[in-house]
């Protein structure tokens, strides 16, 4: 009886049967030396995780091949769900499979790497590759590579010739990011700048098994466009889950979706309407599917290789295209001949009927180059064979071509015939037998046999360099007996007629793989071979889609040979990425029908992105008989075809254009676009030269140039040569007419030249039968060649330049000439490269390469000009220094058409010359500088509407007779000191503002010579008068010379009128308003002028981001307003001043006086127009020629900047929040403490009470009288704050109301005397403000009335002057007067916190005029935070005016009486300083720049601002130093006290509700920072004081741009993050955060550090200055003296100190200065003569004083000189340093020499040498 086991027993058992197994398994994987490990879930079931949010667009296929069931998606692991609507799959992919990333990334030379392990799922297709290797390479800034191979095992990659390794470096700063994501694994490419996501694989699995790889990624947008070679009857893909195979076949494009001969895997997206673009390139050779989505997404299925991926970026796609054949290779630079026609077709039954085309086709004239042969010339279709019967003369029908300047190319295919000739043995055959030539069988020993055209063939393995050895001998051979000049290779998929072989193919996984793409007949080996044949690179299985271009690559090298120094050409059929470095394509064996017509211009711009630019279908149609029709179409269309061929089939009607008639006309039709086609050769020519050097394309889709209008997107009807020429043929029956897109730009019909109406939009183009689209776009210059009926014939032919002028008169082109064959002639430099560019009238025709020597001496005879405004007189042509004149009987001009010719002339090929004529330039000005401008409100404004080439270019713009003519009946009056002239409306044009506003018919127009270098000119109303600026102006007394020695010549011109003036000593035309838009209302003026150059600096008051002035487009509001600073916002002031710079090294400036609302367009012409909506047009100009000359001008006739006092350049401090005033003493005290320089303190609106002026805070700053009287008592000075607005609402009395009010100092109402009431800060009395409440709530119930004082009337000066009398002396509690030495004037633009009144406006044609210039919140009005326009003030004299035409002068007129009041009651000079201001106002104030943002870019445009306020000739400026609103950083503050230690006026100044950022603000370190910064400043106080005497007395700049000292040096032109003190001090500060180097340009001077005196050894050039967080870079320019002074701990103590001479040598060992001195303090000073001024000069070794002015008032006996450094003393140390000085010579010995730093220091403290004693140092 068996034991029974007990239930333990038995499970025990069951688990050593486990153990045992589970052992055994774990042995057996050991033996096989597997490297992979299952993972320890790999026996859990698998369970897909099919997240219900994907949507159906979102789906990746999980069953990509026929017959998908529930049953078998879920057992592949898959996720099975009907979709809801659309194509999507049923069977789709779960998101827990794939791969993921478990060690992370290793970083290498390249970039890094990771490994990829396998999820746990089912296997799709079998032989999963469980551990996988990424590679990521940063190759280039746009060119990133991921590969993704078996991480332990080597795979098929291709061999491709232009492909080198990457080794590294990585792109220091690429353009993309790349993002990995681990879990499942995901790889993200993303562009940096926009942050869009390119390319992200991580929405799809990656599967990678031998035999099926597949990966998916999402893209940007639907815009793809590439991958091939398929018919795709659109350019642009359609994403609606379309699948394209890729394996090269030889098939018929007949218009399915299956693969056809090339493999091209390459593709471009654009990103949207950015215009930018990127392209995407998977390197594999393997058949595979790519499927597009509309997610979208792309997935590729591949059965082989890896996946090799390159991600292109570009700005463009043209960029993009470039980018990716830097990759693969550029293409091929074709011969010149083969860009003419050519003639071919399969069935010429014998070489007669060969010889009878082409005579047929010689006799009708056309154009034609080259004729080919197909497969009849042979023997039974056996390459390097000819037929000795039907063929026998072929060798004398070569010569016959070449004889008629003709070329001859024939036809081979790959396989070769086994069998013999008619008359012996098939040599080529059995030579490649001898060689082994042959692809072989699976066995790598028998050849493959298949059959072809010749019958049983084998083919030649191209891989191998015996078979290229023996295709170069064959085709040497060959040519020994038929001289061909061109190959065309066909067949070469490879074709086979038996599939696979004449034995069938082995079942095996390469010939029946367990996935095939969805090629034709879904068989591997259909009409080709088995892909388990042997190659000598590998399995065919591999190299399949390789083989035409290892086929390609292989003739290139026969071709070398046969034709060693010259060009040939190669076509084929079946290409691969790289083909065209060697070839060129047709799109194959299409038929005659309207379908093929059509999709051959998708084929070719496809085969341009692919980097085979030599590209063109079967003109007429293949297979198929044509009709006329259809042929005629198609001939016109492929005359712009780069490969330019009529070919078709045998037993078919020939279809030579001669086969129509000789009078046909469809001969007719074909000869003239031939012509043009080959009168156009210079260009396309040119084109494939840009092409082969730089990776352009020739054949090009609209998007390309047009890539941000969407409309051109779907555009493949049309298509362009380059970027200029548009062709427009028709493709269907019938049709006399093409539905054409129009480029945004400007486009002449080629023929007629007249331009394009429509703009931007699609028409209907008439094209009669025998017409086709073709135009030119404006802006470029097409070098042309009169045709001949040969590239022989027409090489020999004079040269001609067709010129398309833009909106702006431009143009530019090129043109590259060579002998048209010789190899390599870029490389070898053997060629003429012209650049063509045309402005202003004047073609430069310039000679950047002269390489070649023409045999033909050829000539450029013949200029056409289209779009040209009138007809050209006086053309000029100039050949080095020799000019011609030609004459007028060779100038032809259309004045309908707009078309001129120049005729007769003789420039020879190879020479640089510059033509020149006079003719109306058109500048295109806004008609509709409103907003929401519209054709049909243009168009009533008599203007003309064209859609435009930019965003911000007008569409509506005037047309050229626009404006005003001279009154000729009057004429012109000329006088010794002027001229004027009547001028009167054009009536051919409708009135401006009908209705609204009225028109000033006639205008009188006055010049005035003012001085040799100054003029004005004034426009105005001679019947009414009108509002003029009521400044007055420094008008010079001296009589005018003579005409000889002004700078300038002024002349009226007319049609339109305008007024020229000109710089005589150079020619150039500074000043030129005969531009189109000339308009004089009562309520909107408008004027243009042309500028000489781009270079125009000025214009304010607003936040520019550069100096230098941006012309593309960009309008500038002026108009005062109470607006922190941003960009296009107008802010304080209003100056429309600008300098403008001349390319001849000159410069002018230009003032418009005008207060009224404006503002400004500067456009690209270049180009300005003034908009002002009143008073007159009065302009002054100042002809420098220098900038600083041109500040001098403009300051003599405004007002030189004041003087400030020397306490106003030590440091200050401010801040709007102070709670009481110990906060301020505490400040006060704590920067004692920390020993920082510092002499001003200021106190903001916190000290009134209630915000109200002349109040003082009773809780909170009761003591703030004592606190000054200390501050001043330890050498301090303050400034206190007053806004004009005075409140009204007071319970108790108020003197500066009541007083006011008395004395009728109110701004009122237009026809009463109420006032005009507004709210700003004043406070109602007795109210509890809540702050937490919002801006418009706090204005409604706690802001008071307030009345804003005129400042105009006299009463109010007087007024102003009391009250501020009474403020500062307190005569009813003197000891609570506030003694203030200086006072800031805020809100005076003035500033109101409700738009016009409390009670609104009444006079809405006033505060809304017709026309609002572009000022912030225009949609508003002109009351917008300010006063209504029709308050009511009056001038001094009187005079009522509106507030309207005053208000930009409000501050202006304040800031006067504050400075004579302060003087008056202080008795000191004392400083104003202002927000609002306008020219002029710097004689009494400086100004700070406004409410600016604690921001790292604000520091820059501080330095902007200042500068342009240097022009406008207010020197005492700064910025609130750290920034005014927001917190500020630690590293921005302290940056910009470094910075800010260097403006003129140095605050450190923030807002309520901020933290504090004054410097005892921050830690120890900021301080001692902050502290070395400002002894600086205050050691250099003797030198900007000088500097600020010197702008006072002369007009001269303190803070300098470069360009005003480095004139000649254009580089200097466009710098503004340095600037100068002086001509002396370059200050290079630190702008940007976390940096420790800045970029500094050092112009062509001796420079010095002032820290250590150590000389820069670098000049005109741009070096890397080391500046960490402690240093701010100061350098003394060599050639100069800077006094200077030992610091203190203010200004007071300072001055007391021992003065100092920093003697900087230059390059002749000299160096001068000046010293300005006086008491500091006193009034006008200079004026009363009061003033030291003292002149230093160092020539070799010896310093001496020159005393040019002293006066005992002066104070200079207190000053001594204790010091001198000399920086660049020499290497040899001085022996001895003599001073004489009162004529005694003393000997210093305290004294110090260094050889390194070439410096010496002399001390001299222990003599007092006095400052105003000359003196003499000789060392």
């Amino acid at each position: 009886m068996a034991r029974k086991f007990s239930s333990l027993e038995i499970t025990l058992f069951v688990l050593f049967i486990l153990v045992l197994v589970v052992a055994i398994v774990l042995c057996v994987l050991l033996a096989t030396n597997q490297q992979q490990t299952v993972p320890q879930d790999e026996t859990q079931p698998f369970i897909p995780y099919c997240p219900f949010t994907v949507q159906d667009n979102d789906r990746i296929d999980c069953f990509p091949e026929e017959g998908a069931k529930k049953e078998l998606c879920e057992a592949r692991g898959c996720c099975w769900k009907p979709v809801t609507s659309g194509n999507g799959p049923w069977c789709y992919t779960a998101s827990n499979v794939g791969y993921r990333i478990q060690e992370g990334q290793t970083e290498t030379p390249t970039g890094f790497e990771s490994k990829l392990h396998r999820l746990p799922s089912p296997s799709l297709y079998g032989k999963d590759i469980e551990t996988l290797l990424l590679t990521a390479e940063m190759q280039t800034a746009n060119r990133f590579r991921f590969k993704i191979t078996d991480a332990y095992n080597h795979r098929f990659e291709v061999p491709h010739e232009n492909i080198k390794p990457f080794n590294g470096p990585t792109a220091a700063n690429p353009n993309y990011d790349v993002e990995l994501k681990n879990n499942p694994f995901g790889i993200t490419v993303v562009r940096k700048s926009t942050r869009t996501v390119l390319f992200d694989t991580s929405v799809g699995p990656l599967e990678f098994a031998d035999q099926y790889i597949q990966i998916t990624a999402k893209l940007p947008s639907h815009n793809i466009y590439g991958l091939g070679e398929h018919v795709h009857k659109h350019f642009r893909h359609d994403t609606n889950w379309k699948t394209w195979p890729i394996f090269s076949r030889d098939a018929f494009p007949n218009g399915g979706m299956h693969n056809l001969y090339g493999h091209h895997t390459f593709f471009m997206c654009l990103e949207g309407e950015s215009g930018l673009a990127f392209g995407v390139f998977l390197l594999n050779s393997n058949a595979m599917e790519v499927e597009l989505q509309p997610s979208p997404s792309v997935t590729y299925r591949i059965i082989g290789g890896v996946l090799d991926f390159y991600i292109f970026l570009g700005s463009s796609p043209e960029d993009v295209v470039r980018e990716y054949l830097t990759l693969v290779g550029k293409p091929m630079m074709p011969p010149y001949w083969s860009l003419g026609f050519q003639l071919s077709r399969w069935g010429y039954k014998s070489l007669d009927e060969v010889k009878a085309t082409v005579e047929r086709n010689r006799k009708i004239n056309i154009p034609y180059d080259i004729q080919i042969t197909d497969i009849d010339y042979m023997e039974d279709k056996k390459d390097f064979t000819y037929d000795l019967e039907k063929f026998r003369y072929l060798p004398q029908f070569a010569h016959d071509l070449h004889s008629h300047g003709q070329r001859y190319i024939i036809i081979l295919d790959p396989a070769i015939s086994t069998q013999s000739l008619i008359g012996g043995p098939y040599h080529s055959y059995v030579r490649g037998m001898q060689m082994g030539v042959w692809i072989n069988e699976s066995d790598g020993k028998t050849p493959l046999l298949g059959e072809v055209w010749p019958g049983e063939t084998v083919f030649p393995d191209y891989t191998n360099p015996q078979c290229v050895k023996w295709w170069i001998n064959e085709c040497e051979k060959f040519h020994q007996e038929i001289e061909y000049d061109g190959l065309w290779i066909d067949m070469n998929e490879v074709s086979s007629f038996k599939p696979g072989s004449i034995k069938g193919c082995t079942k095996n996984e390469w010939n029946n793989p367990p996935f095939i793409p969805r090629i034709l007949d879904k068989l591997m080996y259909s009409k080709t071979l088995c892909m388990d044949a042997k190659q000598t690179l590998g399995k065919h299985y591999d190299l399949h889609s390789l083989y035409g271009h290892t086929m390609i690559v292989a003739s290139d090298q026969a071709i070398k040979r046969v034709f060693p120094e010259k060009r040939s050409l190669i076509l084929s059929r079946s290409t691969f990425a790289g083909s065209g470095k060697y070839a060129g394509h047709w799109l194959g064996d299409n038929a005659a029908n309207w379908n093929d017509i059509k999709w051959a211009i998708p084929g070719m711009l496809e085969f341009s992105l692919f980097g085979i630019p030599y590209i063109g279908a079967d003109i007429c149609g293949f297979f198929d008989n044509t009709t006329e029709e259809l042929c005629r179409r198609w001939m016109q269309v492929g005359a712009f075809y780069p490969f330019c061929r009529n070919h078709n089939a045998e037993n078919y009607e020939p279809q030579d254009p001669a086969f129509f008639g000789e009078n046909s006309l469809l001969v007719n039709s074909s000869r003239h676009y031939l012509n043009i086609r080959y009168t156009l050769l210079p260009y396309l020519y040119t084109l494939f030269h840009k092409a082969h050097v730089y990776g352009d394309t020739v054949v090009r889709p609209l998007l390309h140039e047009f890539s941000s209008d969407n409309a051109t997107w779907t555009v493949d009807r049309q298509f362009l040569w380059g970027p200029g020429l548009l062709i427009t043929p028709v493709l269907d029956p019938g049709a006399e007419s093409a539905h054409a897109y129009i480029p945004d730009a400007v486009w002449y019909d080629y023929e007629i030249g007249a331009a394009v109406n429509s703009r931007k939009q699609f028409v209907n183009m008439p094209l009669p039968a025998n017409k086709l689209g073709l135009h030119v776009r404006g802006g470029f210059i097409f070098p042309q060649q009169q045709p001949a009926n040969t590239t022989f014939y027409s090489r020999k032919k004079p040269l001609s330049l067709l010129i398309a002028l833009d909106e702006q008169g431009k143009a530019r082109g090129e043109l590259f000439w060579d002998d048209g064959e010789t190899k390599d002639t870029f490389q070898k430099e053997m060629y003429i490269l012209y650049h063509f560019s045309i402005m202003e009238n004047i073609l430069h025709i310039d000679v950047i390469k002269n390489g070649y020597t023409d045999p033909e001496n050829l000539k450029f005879e013949e200029i056409r000009i289209l779009g040209i405004l009138s007809a050209p007189k006086s053309v000029n042509v100039t050949l080095g220094a020799q000019v011609t004149m030609i004459p007028p009987e060779y100038i032809k001009y259309n004045a309908i058409t707009k078309v001129a010719r120049l005729t007769g002339l003789q420039l020879l090929l190879g020479q640089s010359y510059t033509v020149q004529w006079d003719s109306q330039k058109f500048v295109k000005v806004d008609c509709h500088p409103e907003d929401d401008a519209h054709e049909p409100a243009c168009r009533a404004r008599g203007c003309t509407w064209a859609r435009a080439d930019s965003p911000a270019e007008p569409w509506c713009f005037y047309e050229s007779a626009y404006g005003y003519i001279m009154n000729t009946a009057k004429g012109i009056k000329q006088t010794r000191n002027g001229m004027s002239v009547e001028i009167k409306r054009n009536t051919a044009y409708p009135k401006r503002f009908q209705k609204q506003t009225p028109t000033v018919e006639t205008l009188q127009v006055d010049v005035r010579y003012l001085s040799d270098h100054m003029l004005n000119f004034k426009i105005f109303d001679p019947l009414e008068k009108r509002f003029e600026v009521p400044i007055q102006l420094n008008i010079p007394n001296t009589t005018v010379g003579n005409s000889d020695s002004r700078l300038y010549d002024v002349e009226f011109v007319n049609n339109p009128f305008g007024i020229q003036v000109k710089r005589k000593s150079t020619g150039t035309i500074i000043w030129n308003s005969q531009v189109p838009g000339f308009t004089f209302t009562d309520q909107f003026i408008q004027i243009s002028n042309l500028l000489p150059s781009e270079y125009i600096y000025g214009f304010g008051e607003t936040e520019h981001k550069s100096f230098l002035h941006n012309l593309n487009w960009h309008t500038w509001g002026m108009f005062a307003k109470d607006q922190p600073p941003g960009f296009k916002m107008n802010t304080y002031g209003s100056h429309p001043f600008y300098m403008g710079l001349e390319e001849e090294i000159e410069a002018h400036g230009v003032l418009l006086l005008n207060s009224n609302a404006m503002d400004v367009t500067l456009q690209p012409s270049p180009a300005l127009t003034y908009r002002t909506v009143g008073g007159i047009l009065d302009f002054y100009m100042f002809l420098g020629p220098t900038p600083e000359d041109v500040v001098k001008q403009y300051t003599s006739l405004i007002g030189r900047p004041v003087l400030p006092p020397y306490w106003s350049l030590g440091f200050q401090l401010c801040r709007y929040g102070y709670k009481n005033h110990k906060e301020v003493a505490d400040l006060y005290r704590g920067m004692r403490n920390a020993s920082i320089p510092y002499d001003v303190q200021h106190v903001d609106i916190d000290y009134m009470e209630r915000q109200l002026d002349f109040t003082l805070d009773a809780d909170d700053f009761q003591d703030l009288p004592d606190l000054f009287h200390q501050m001043r008592r330890e050498g301090m000075r303050t400034i206190i704050i007053l806004d004009p607005a005075i409140s009204g609402n007071e319970s108790r009395s108020y003197k500066a109301f009541t007083s006011g009010l008395q004395k009728n100092v109110f701004i009122t109402w237009e026809n009463s005397s109420e006032i005009i009431w507004g709210k700003v800060w004043p406070d109602l009395p007795n109210v509890t403000v809540d702050t937490t409440k919002d801006w418009d709530y706090q204005v409604k119930h706690y802001r008071s009335y307030a009345a804003f004082p005129d400042f105009f009337r006299n009463t109010t000066v007087d007024w102003w002057h009391a009250a501020i009398k009474d403020y500062y002396t307190n005569p009813s509690d003197p000891s609570k007067s506030v003694k203030f030495d200086g006072i800031w004037i805020d809100m005076n633009e003035p500033a109101n916190f409700v738009h016009g009144s409390t009670e609104g406006c009444y006079d809405a044609k006033l505060n809304i005029p017709p026309y609002m210039p572009a000022l912030e919140s225009k949609h508003v009005g002109l009351h917008h935070k300010t006063l209504c326009m029709e308050g009511k003030q009056f001038l001094a004299d009187g005079t009522a005016v509106r507030h309207y035409d005053v208000h930009n002068l409000y501050g202006w007129s304040q800031t006067k009486p504050t400075l004579k009041s302060l003087q008056n009651i202080t008795g000191q000079r004392g400083v104003v300083v202002t927000r609002s201001t306008f020219p002029s106002s710097g004689q009494w104030a400086g100004h700070w720049l406004g409410d600016n943002t604690a921001a790292w870019n604000q520091m820059h445009k501080s330095i902007i601002g200042m500068m342009e306020f240097s022009l406008f000739g207010i020197s005492y400026t700064g910025a609130d130093i750290c920034g005014f609103l927001q917190n500020t950083t630690y590293e921005l503050c302290l940056r910009w006290m470094q910075l800010g230690a260097f403006y003129p006026y140095s605050r450190n100044h923030n807002g309520i509700g901020f933290q504090r950022q004054d410097p005892v603000a921050w830690n120890e370190t900021f301080q001692n920072i902050t502290r070395n910064i400002l002894q600086t400043r205050y050691k250099l106080l003797p030198y900007l004081y000088t500097l600020m005497y010197e702008a006072h007395a002369g007009g001269s700049t303190v803070v300098r741009p470069l360009l005003h000292e480095f004139f000649e040096d254009k580089a200097t032109w466009d710098i503004d993050r340095q600037f100068l003190w002086g001509a002396a001090l370059m200050i290079t500060p630190a702008l940007d955060e976390g940096v420790n180097y800045v970029s500094a340009y050092i112009p062509d001077s001796r420079w010095y550090d002032w820290f250590t005196g150590e000389r820069l050894r670098k000049r005109l050039n741009w070096i890397q200055m080391f500046t960490p967080l402690d240093h701010i870079n100061v350098h003394v320019r060599g050639g100069y003296i800077i006094p200077w002074q030992d610091h203190g701990i203010s200004t007071y103590h300072s001055r007391k100190n021992f003065l100092g001479l920093v003697v900087a040598m230059n390059d002749n060992d000299a160096a001068k200065g000046n010293l300005y001195w006086d008491d500091g303090q006193s009034i006008d000073t200079v004026e009363r003569k009061e003033y030291f001024l003292a002149e230093f000069t160092v020539n070799q070794n010896t310093l001496q004083t020159s005393i040019l002015h002293s006066n005992a008032k002066s104070t200079a006996n207190e000053l001594k000189l204790g010091y001198i450094d000399v920086w660049g003393a020499g290497l040899i140390p001085p022996t001895s340093v003599m001073v004489a000085y009162k004529n005694i010579t003393y000997n210093i010995t305290n004294f110090k020499h260094s050889p390194q730093l070439q410096k010496l220091t002399i001390e001299m403290k222990d003599h007092a040498f006095q400052i105003d004693v000359p003196l003499t140092i000789i060392w």
